[in-house]
């Protein structure tokens, strides 16, 4: 195992009960470059390159943890978001690329108009969107919850990794009076030009279908909801956006894409207008825009 060529045949040995071919070759490059400092292009060059014991020892320890089902990046306590590094553990989601194209809209939505001067980002977990908003729209003020305080701790933790200023609040947005404030108090009662969210929407049907390397390790808080009421944080998020955004003020979603339809039924009796379904990179409608109808 001590050359690129010997890792990836170790890999390849170990890993095809839970992963394909190719998966299992992204695995053992992501895990080769970090641990050996090494680009990806040299890994590839080179595969006769030798790796020193030390490195040698460490790669197989990773090895026998992924054997697992558990996440490279918890293994490795860190991933990339929007460009951007994020520690990451247990406490929080995992940063996916959909949910990189939700800000990706978010943010070409908002620079060919208003820019927003108030972003609220609610369950924001390891603060990937919050953070990757604000680097993106500096002039915002950025606002962000999470009833989690281990999530929580991730996040600022992120924002002084990336050097941006977040405002965290804890707070549960199915409650956001109650109990986490006293005497009922809620600080999440300032007007936002924009709300975004990737709100738990996974349910325990779905959970079938899921590979055991996120049912088994990332936090079921911040995934599924229960089977009987799905759009439960919609309907409350999409409630307290319609009583929070400013005039013209715009809702984003990460969603589910059972239940598109449902959601825009949602949002047309809450009074949005301008609503907007958007595929991801697999064809799939995962992203939903709208804008809060402002003679309600």
């Amino acid at each position: 195992m001590k050359t690129v060529k010997g890792v990836s045949a170790a890999f390849r040995k170990e890993l095809p009960a839970l992963y394909d071919i190719k998966e299992i070759d992204s695995l053992c490059m992501i895990v080769l470059a970090d641990i050996t400092d090494t680009s990806s292009a040299k890994i590839k060059a080179f595969p006769e390159l030798e790796i020193p014991a030390g490195q040698a020892e460490k790669i197989n320890k990773v090895l026998v943890r992924l054997k697992t089902g558990e996440p490279v990046q918890y293994i490795l306590g860190h991933t990339e978001f929007y460009g951007l590094p994020f520690k990451v553990n247990p406490a929080v989601l995992i940063p996916r690329p959909e949910t990189e194209e939700l800000v990706d809209w978010t943010i070409s939505s908002v620079s060919s108009g208003h820019q927003p001067h108030h972003i609220l980002d609610i369950g924001t977990g390891s603060g990937c969107i919050a953070i990757s908003l604000k680097k993106n729209l500096a002039d915002a003020r950025v606002s962000a919850t999470d009833i989690s305080t281990d999530a929580l701790k991730t996040a600022k933790e992120n924002a002084e990794l990336n050097h941006t200023k977040i405002n965290f609040i804890q707070a549960d947005i199915l409650n956001p009076a109650n109990p986490l404030f006293p005497a009922g108090h809620s600080p999440l009662t300032t007007p936002y030009s924009l709300i975004i969210s990737n709100p738990p929407y996974v349910t325990l049907e779905d959970k079938k279908q899921m590979h055991t390397n996120v049912s088994d390790f990332e936090p079921h808080t911040a995934l599924f909801v229960p089977e009987d009421d799905p759009l439960i944080f919609y309907n409350a998020i999409a409630g307290f956006a319609a009583e929070h955004l400013e005039k013209n003020g715009l809702l984003f979603f990460e969603i589910n894409e059972s239940y598109s339809e449902q959601i825009i039924e949602l949002l047309n009796h809450k009074s949005f207008i301008n609503i907007e379904l958007r595929k991801d990179m697999n064809g799939k409608f995962r992203m939903v825009k709208a804008q809060i109808n402002s003679f309600f």
